[in-house]
């Protein structure tokens, strides 16, 4: 006997949304692979907002100690702009900082010659004259152009360039060219959607458990 597959649904996934098809929204996905790709109805969705995000460290002019600082990586999220590492405790070949968000916020502290982790990633280096007080670097983040930037693609909790925030999920299947884009419908705020039918990209159950509490503030409750 032949088996046959039923493919998912359009709204399959969907238990209610809001009056007036206010729930949903027109969008475009994006595909930037080299084959065709079929969206499934219930993909759980995201919009890509920037590029690569990178970043550069210079020294403030004066600093007294010469330690240097290592390679810089960001993480996903991260606001571009400019940083500031400050040494706010110095010691003989140590010493302790700070790391100031661009909007003047504290990221976090940290020791120099260990490894520090936060929404940069870094380690700043003793050198052969101690750092004092006030010492520190700029670390300039910036994000690369980004090629589809306000156009939908699924989401990615790994990805930097806005793929790492939940945004919707996607009404009807829809399958988008290689290197091209197609029109499609989202399920974008206030509605409620079966756990179960929502799709996914390889996500661990602790990924979909983050993304799910992203639908949430989008006012998309997901009931098993």
């Amino acid at each position: 006997m032949t088996t046959l597959t039923e493919n998912r649904h359009d709204a399959a996934f969907l238990l209610s949304e809001a009056n007036g098809y206010r729930s949903r929204q027109s969008i475009t996905l994006r595909n930037g692979g080299v084959t065709a790709l079929t969206y499934k109805a219930g993909t759980v969705l995201a919009v890509i907002l920037t590029g690569a995000l990178s970043a550069a460290a210079t020294a403030f002019a004066g600093n007294t100690g010469n330690g240097a600082m290592g390679s810089v990586t960001v993480d996903a999220g991260a606001p571009t702009g400019t940083w500031k590492v400050i040494v706010t405790e110095p010691a003989s070949n140590a010493g302790n900082f700070i790391v100031e968000r661009p909007d003047g916020s504290i990221d976090g502290q940290g020791d120099v010659a260990v490894a520090y982790n936060g929404g940069i990633n870094f380690t700043l280096a003793d050198g052969a004259t101690d750092f004092a007080a006030g010492d520190g670097f700029d670390i300039v983040v910036t994000a690369a152009a980004a090629t589809g930037q306000g156009q939908y693609a699924i989401h990615d909790p790994e990805a930097t360039d806005g793929r790492q925030i939940v945004a919707g999920i996607l009404f009807g299947e829809v399958t988008v060219p290689a290197s091209g884009t197609a029109d499609g419908a989202a399920i974008v705020r206030d509605a409620e959607v079966r756990t179960a039918y929502l799709v996914w990209d390889d996500h661990d159950a602790g990924e979909k458990t983050a993304a799910i509490a992203q639908l949430a503030s989008l006012g998309i409750i997901a009931r098993s």
